[in-house]
């Protein structure tokens, strides 16, 4: 494992200990065990019955206003460790779902995942590690064109969106990751995409690599960029002007 990994994990571990730590202080006084017990099982009620995984604030709302929502969420987490049913969090929203480690005894009958082209592989993971990107950018990088039929499967999938318009002549599309891609490649952000040490140490990177190779750092912003413009920016037309004389004008 290597140990960008180890810290994210150990990090997460000591959030969740300091979160219990937390609880475990409002726990002295009988009136708040009554109280705290009885939040923990709605919090439990509220992602057991989501169809989706559940942002923070949704969850604030719900519970009672002095409900400490990320020390319970802590404990919640604490509980569940080890079990057939985990709580996690992926893309900054919680759920609960099996151990991974239980999957081969719990599926029959596989669907064979519709396999993706390595033009589309390549596509996508340019993507996460350089958006916002444009088409153009995409080629830049992989040094052939790309075609829309590639992008639109992306979309399709729900991995790839729009976002907007690069400032620049002819206004291209910018595209990034969604939620939806963080959900299937189980990460919490997109920060949490394999550096260069982890893609080595899987053999993904050639080993000849030159000492001044670099990666970028991948994150995606939430809001667009000082060169970003909404979608449905549209650049100002231009004006010329009319040479005709007033009479030809009137003709």
């Amino acid at each position: 494992m290597s140990n960008s990994k180890s810290d994210r994990i150990n990090k997460a571990s000591a959030g969740i200990e300091q979160g219990v730590v937390n609880l475990s202080e409002r726990l002295k006084t009988p009136k708040n065990v009554e109280t705290i017990d009885a939040d923990l099982r709605l919090l439990e009620a509220l992602l057991f019955a989501a169809v989706e995984p559940i942002d923070v604030q949704t969850l604030r709302d719900r519970l009672p206003g002095d409900a400490d929502v990320g020390a319970l969420l802590a404990r919640l987490a604490r509980d569940y460790q080890g079990r057939g049913i985990n709580l996690v969090r992926v893309a900054d929203r919680w759920r609960f779902q099996t151990a991974p480690d239980l999957e081969p005894h719990l599926v029959d009958i596989k669907e064979t995942p519709r396999k993706l082209s390595n033009a589309a592989l390549e596509t996508l993971a340019i993507v996460a590690y350089h958006q916002p990107v444009t088409r153009a950018e995409i080629e830049d990088v992989r040094g052939v064109a790309v075609s829309k039929g590639t992008l639109d499967v992306l979309m399709e999938l729900g991995w790839l969106r729009l976002r907007g318009r690069r400032r620049t002549p002819g206004r291209p599309v910018t595209y990034g990751t969604t939620d939806g891609f963080l959900a299937h490649f189980n990460l919490e952000t997109i920060a949490d995409l394999p550096g260069r040490d982890d893609l080595k140490a899987a053999g993904l990177l050639d080993p000849r690599l030159p000492k001044d190779f670099e990666m970028p750092e991948p994150m995606v912003l939430d809001e667009l960029g000082d060169d970003e413009g909404p979608l449905d920016e549209i650049e100002d037309p231009e004006f010329f002007e009319d040479f005709l004389s007033e009479d030809e004008n009137a003709s």
